[in-house]
């Protein structure tokens, strides 16, 4: 700004987007909160597009032509900036030493000084991979004598379990039995033509050279004809198992997945030519010295799966098996170790992802640990960054939205009175986690040192570190299983992801503290920003209780029913309409493919239900506050500035490889179609832009759920 004097008058000029404005209005704000969101708003848009016709364009079509995707990524957002901010701030906390750390922070800083130790892991190059594959009995394919049958009735029994039972998992009393994750994102991957077929080449590129390098590591000659043979073999049985799993498509569907039985009823089911069933599964809690008896229940998630497994079983030799199952720990390590294993994964993360580059070193380390060591870099990042006040203003939000979403059940005339009321108990028992758990901020409590009390980490043995982690976690998880239930999770919940908000079936939100930030959040920012960023948020992770999934979960979590009949039926018929609506969508970037209208269902759910609920929290906000000032520079009102903050949350692009990965793995839509299928169902955004019936966004049928 600047300052005109004149006499008898003074003149003040804004300078904005190379133009100088009169001051300003008494009724735009000029803060420079106010002046910076403005601007960063203004950069994102594309005014040269009509918000009718397409408003994810309109919103983020300037952010779209500014931002250019990075070598090391598949794909570039607003959520992914602001998570390279947190890393940055975490890589600055990881270096900087301090006498006062307490125990857990030490530990955290020693993982990741190990995995920065690049030098050492360079010198170490294969050592700690042929160890690890020694304890577990070998890689035939890496071996020297190719004609060894391999394998005791111990070592076929163990192959079998690790290619039957890949996920084997406790929750809260019982045993969960579910078919295996892939070596590839999905099943499609094995079968599909395109550029599912050139990964699939890739991989078995991969495949082959890691044999390789194992070969190489024991002085072996190459014999690649055998080498290529066996690997050929081992994705054969990788493609037999994909073809025995479910798509996504067909799990959906909890309660009908959800097969509690006895062990001695599983083993009566799923014989599977006599393998020992009981016997597997206390082998898995035998660690943990539990012991389940055959009378005791387990929970299948798999049975469709199980049952194809005799003829998968029947066609590969144990040879093949212990191969399978040796190159799924080898692939998983890859990243622990030199630059040579990195250099033979190259060329499938190419074809996956679209990707030329690493990632610095030092990122990977932060997310390593990071996602380790989830309360302790927690405690270390909020120590750093966080504002105690935000803490307290995102609850009232989440207050306000709980209040919003109730009185919308009011709207649903395919509701009946009596699923309502359960709705309302429901929605008002989400309890709420923001910014971090008390007690890992307080040095006279030793609960955060104490969770890794068990772990002793060396800065020259990353690899084995990160081994003690993984027995650790499944210790912890093991354990459960004769732990009492804490019906409090609050004393510790879990930080996968600083950044990531989820909604978890025991109905508690939990709002790590790095998404507190613009554009989601800021004190000093507009609330019509506020509700439109972190209140969507939360209106999403609201209505996740009563997705096609969360609406099987009652008000403490538990399964169960408790819709009528009739309201029952009313939900699949409005959730269908918009199987239908996000069916339609085609994504040219994923080679013309459609949105999965199913597999989306429950995010399309929560997108739709969440912006409206953060809508009328909002309206009622400016009914009892009045209208906010507007923003320099923009013609907006405050219900426009509300969907535009929505809309640039979800700004991004992707690389066409990693587009063809999420449009069968993953559970969202893609970032324009969160933004155009939500608005195009909401009224209120065709009242606030004036867009005409019959335009894109405004079209004749509009679906509802919440």
């Amino acid at each position: 700004c600047f300052l005109l004097k004149v006499p008898l008058i003074s003149i003040h000029c804004v300078m904005f987007s190379g133009q100088q404005y009169r001051s300003a209005p008494s009724n735009v704000c000029t803060t420079p909160e106010c002046v910076t969101a403005a601007a960063r708003l203004l950069q994102n848009m594309d005014a040269t597009v009509e918000a009718c016709q397409n408003f994810y364009q309109y919103a983020c079509g300037g952010w779209l032509e500014r931002h250019v995707i990075p070598e090391t990524s598949s794909r570039h957002s607003v959520f992914d900036i602001l998570r390279d901010k947190l890393e940055i701030v975490l890589k600055g906390v990881f270096e900087t030493e301090s006498d006062q750390d307490r125990d857990a922070f030490k530990k955290a800083k020693t993982l990741y000084s190990s995995c920065m130790n690049e030098t050492l892991i360079e010198q170490l190059d294969s050592k700690p991979l042929m160890r690890l594959i020694d304890s577990i009995g070998d890689w035939p394919v890496a071996s020297e004598d190719w004609n060894s049958a391999t394998g005791t009735d111990h070592t076929h029994t163990h192959t079998l379990d690790s290619v039957l039972n890949t996920q084997c998992f406790i929750c809260q009393s019982s045993p969960i039995i579910d078919q295996p994750g892939l070596g590839m994102p999905s099943r499609d991957y094995y079968f599909n033509d395109g550029n599912y077929k050139r990964v699939r080449e890739a991989y078995l590129q991969f495949m082959v050279s890691m044999a390789r390098i194992a070969r190489e590591a024991r002085n072996l000659t190459q014999e690649d004809d055998r080498v290529v043979e066996e690997m050929v073999q081992v994705l054969d049985l990788e493609t037999d198992i994909a073809n025995a799993t479910s798509p996504a498509e067909e799990r959906q569907d909890v309660t009908i997945l959800y097969n509690k039985m006895t062990l001695s009823k599983l083993q009566e089911s799923f014989n599977l030519n006599g393998f020992n069933w009981t016997r597997f599964v206390r082998g898995v809690l035998s660690s943990v010295a539990v012991d389940l008896q055959r009378e005791e229940e387990v929970v299948v998630y798999s049975s469709p799966y199980l049952e194809k497994m005799n003829d998968v079983l029947s066609k590969h030799t144990v040879r093949t098996l212990q191969n399978y199952l040796t190159w799924q720990l080898v692939m998983e390590r890859v990243s622990s170790l030199s630059r040579r294993f990195k250099d033979a994964r190259a060329h499938y993360r190419k074809a996956l992802y679209g990707t030329t580059v690493e990632e610095a070193r030092w990122r990977d380390c932060v997310r390593y640990v990071q996602g380790s060591m989830e309360n302790a870099v927690g405690a270390l990042y909020v120590r750093e960054t966080f504002a105690g006040e935000s803490k307290r203003m995102v609850s009232d939000l989440i207050s306000k939205i709980q209040e919003a979403y109730v009185e919308t059940l009011e709207e649903l005339n395919w509701m009946d009175d009596q699923s309502k009321e359960k709705a309302r108990e429901k929605a008002m028992a989400i309890k709420e986690h923001i910014g971090y758990p008390d007690h890992i901020l307080e040095e006279s409590n030793l609960k955060l040192d104490q969770e890794y009390a068990h772990l002793n980490f060396s800065e020259e043995s990353y690899f084995e570190n990160i081994l003690e982690n993984l027995q650790a976690e499944a210790h912890k998880t093991l354990k459960k299983l004769r732990e009492p239930v804490d019906p409090d999770i609050r004393s510790m919940f879990i930080w996968p992801d600083l950044f990531l908000v989820r909604f978890s079936l025991s109905l508690f939100l939990v709002f790590p503290a790095g998404i507190l930030q613009p554009p989601f959040f800021s004190k000093q920012q507009l609330q019509a920003l506020n509700f439109g960023g972190i209140g969507m948020v939360i209106g999403h992770e609201i209505t996740h209780g009563f997705d096609d999934n969360g609406r099987n979960f009652d008000k403490d979590g538990n399964m169960l029913n408790w819709w009528s009949n009739y309201s029952a039926e009313r939900f699949k018929d409005q959730s269908q309409c918009m199987v239908q609506q996000y069916g339609n969508f085609n994504w040219k970037l994923a080679g013309g493919q459609n949105v999965s209208g199913i597999s989306t269902l429950g995010e399309n759910i929560a997108d739709n239900g969440g912006v409206r609920q953060a809508y009328k929290a909002y309206m009622k906000w400016v009914e009892r506050e009045g209208e906010e000032l507007r923003l320099p520079g923009l013609d907006m009102d405050h219900k426009q500035l509300f969907f535009l903050n929505f809309a640039q949350v979800w700004c991004g692009a992707y690389r066409p490889e990693y587009a063809s990965q999420c449009i069968k793995t993953d559970s969202h839509s893609p970032l324009e179609y969160r933004v155009l299928g939500s608005l195009q169902n909401f009224g209120a955004f065709s009242d606030a832009f004036q867009c005409k019936p019959g335009t894109p966004m405004n079209p004749e049928i509009k679906c509802r759920v919440w």
